[in-house]
């Protein structure tokens, strides 16, 4: 049999560690490259497994990152900094220029692992998620054969992490979504694993969640999130509902009983992708992303699954409503049309509109007949940028919030740092907020809520509520009295 020399890795930028690697530097350990890039929901769900391979084989395996960019914005160097922030990430991560480690190993799809043994050899690849239990069993046959041949140098890696170099201590982290409403605006505090809730002026009401990141139900103080996105309210029952991302939950949060209850998903990731019909706490889900309540319903945002599904509040049972599951823009009926990795979502009483992440588009599903329409965008996977104009001609990069008022959507066109108006009848899309059309400068912008004559901006990548006097066009960052991060509060003297 043919052994294949792994190519060695070139002296790019690197992050979370203090100088770069060289595979003949690493000879004696196993190591595992990870081609990912962050806009990829598949790549996320890959992370806690290799976390979980990381601190088991501490002494023999080196897990690196190998970022390699699909969208413009992620070619920038902070934007991956930023990434691994957020996602705690504490491997290595080689800055993949021009996609050349990427060719070198012919890869193919995101996300891709080559596994490498202590001799330097690629000894098995893989491709998508999964992919814990047979890297497990590989690692552990490599570690017994090296072992008994003495070629194993069992010893653990030191390495400088980017959140040893930049803590986040701000009293927001990376806020995913923000929700304004009569009885106050809720924000999800997503790298904070929380909920705040203050006042439209910025003043803290209530603080939901512990901060620290786990799966509770509980009273306000106790309970526990994991990475918190979108949300919808129920004022007339002051309930809130929570899409818990990467816990695969969604949460009803009581205000008036101030509890926190899981209503929907086992905890674990589903990587069912047919159609799912049942009882809502049987059946797991795939990073629920955004909520929007209508009538009885909650209408979500599934971007793990790639599909827009739907829980009865009244009976409790959740299905999938539209997509087939694979990845990709095709407009028709429920069961037919395709979506990328919806990440917001909103509604009027006769249409659900998407932002498809994605696939950089806006989508819409009529509520009376069924049908899917793509109202402005490519509606491809790898056709982007930053254009306005109507329907297919419009350029967007990686929109994750959509918020529909007064007949026009707001979209939150989040890799291109921007806020865009469009309209749904005609997909006219035009530039309102953002580099080149005001003074404001956003960064990775994912979330917006209107109400009144406010609107307001997760600014996630600032770690900030931005507020717009819609009749001005004023921006202002919300001053949040009071409020710090869960690990950092000054008791009071």
């Amino acid at each position: 049999m043919v052994r294949v020399r792994a190519p060695e890795l070139p002296q790019y930028n690197w992050l979370n560690t203090d100088k770069p690697l060289l595979l003949k530097q690493l000879r004696g350990r196993i190591v595992i490259l990870d081609f990912w890039t962050y806009c990829c929901i598949n790549c996320l769900h890959v992370l806690p497994d290799l976390k979980y391979l990381e601190q088991k084989y501490k002494d023999s395996l080196t897990v690196i990152g190998v970022h390699s960019a699909k969208f413009d914005n992620e070619k920038d160097i902070e934007n991956i900094r930023q990434a691994i922030l957020r996602y705690d990430i504490e491997h290595p991560v080689l800055v993949d220029k021009d996609f050349r480690v990427w060719q070198e190993y012919a890869v193919r799809a995101y996300p891709s692992f080559m596994l490498i043994d202590p001799e330097g050899y690629v000894v098995a690849s893989f491709m998508g998620e999964g992919k814990r239990e047979i890297l497990d069993e590989l690692i552990q046959q490599i570690i017994q054969q090296h072992q008994d041949k003495g070629t194993i140098n069992l010893q653990e890696l030191d390495v400088i992490l980017e959140k040893q170099r930049q803590p986040i201590i701000t009293p927001l982290a990376f806020p995913g979504k923000v929700l304004a409403t009569s009885s106050g605006l809720f924000i999800a505090d997503t790298g904070h694993n929380r909920i705040v809730v203050t006042t439209l002026e910025g003043e803290v009401l209530h603080i939901i969640g512990s901060g620290q990141a786990g799966f509770k139900d509980d009273n306000f103080n106790i309970a526990e999130f994991l990475a918190p996105q979108g949300m919808t309210f129920d004022n007339q029952n002051q309930i809130l509902y929570v899409a818990d991302t990467e816990n695969h939950a969604l949460r009803k949060v009581d205000l008036r009983c101030q509890s926190v209850e899981t209503i929907a998903g086992t905890g674990i990731q589903s990587r069912n992708l047919s159609f799912t019909q049942g009882h809502a706490l049987d059946i797991a889900l795939n990073s629920p992303w955004d909520l929007v309540k209508y009538d009885n319903l909650l209408y979500i945002a599934m971007a793990g699954s790639h599909q827009v599904w739907v829980m009865d509040l009244e009976t409790n049972i959740i299905k999938t409503y539209a997509g087939t599951g694979a990845e990709a823009c095709f407009d028709g009926e429920l069961d037919t049309s395709v979506f990328a990795q919806p990440s917001g979502i909103t509604i009027n009483s006769n249409f659900i509109y998407t932002a498809d992440s994605e696939s950089s588009s806006i989508r819409a599903i009529e509520l009376d007949t069924g049908k899917v329409r793509t109202i402005c965008g490519s509606g491809d996977l790898y056709l982007f940028g930053d254009k306005d104009g109507i329907g297919e001609e419009v350029r967007l990069q990686h929109c994750m919030g959509v918020e529909y008022a007064q007949g026009n959507l707001w979209i939150a066109d989040t890799y291109n740092h921007k806020i865009k108006l469009v309209n749904p009848i005609t997909g006219e899309c035009k530039t309102v907020l953002g580099s080149g059309a005001s003074n404001s400068k956003f960064s990775e912008p994912s979330g917006l809520s209107i109400f009144g004559s406010n609107l307001y901006i997760a600014d996630t990548n600032n770690h900030a509520i931005q507020h717009v006097n819609l009749n001005t066009f004023e921006v202002t960052t919300l001053k949040i009295s009071g409020l710090c991060a869960p690990d950092f509060c000054i008791p009071n003297l």
